[in-house]
């Protein structure tokens, strides 16, 4: 498993959670503009420029993510 920088990691964390509320609540301007924000972050991420991002290195980042935003979904119901 690749290790990602810890921001990178956090960018992808909070895409996952904004899509899932934008899942909930379609529609939502705010939501649709941070997930937009969030996309650009981690696409343009200085770590990509470094090394080419493989589809595989995409899944394992996106699955970080999405780790992380169902444990924080478990703790808050």
């Amino acid at each position: 498993m690749r290790t990602f920088p810890d921001d990178l990691v956090r960018a992808q964390q909070e895409w996952s959670a904004t899509y899932r509320q934008l899942a909930d609540r379609p529609g939502r301007t705010d939501l649709r503009r941070r997930l937009l924000r969030l996309s650009a972050q981690a696409f343009f991420h200085p770590y990509w420029q470094r090394r080419r991002p493989s589809p595989a290195a995409w899944w394992e980042l996106r699955e970080l993510g999405r780790a992380a935003a169902d444990v924080r979904e478990r703790l808050h119901r």
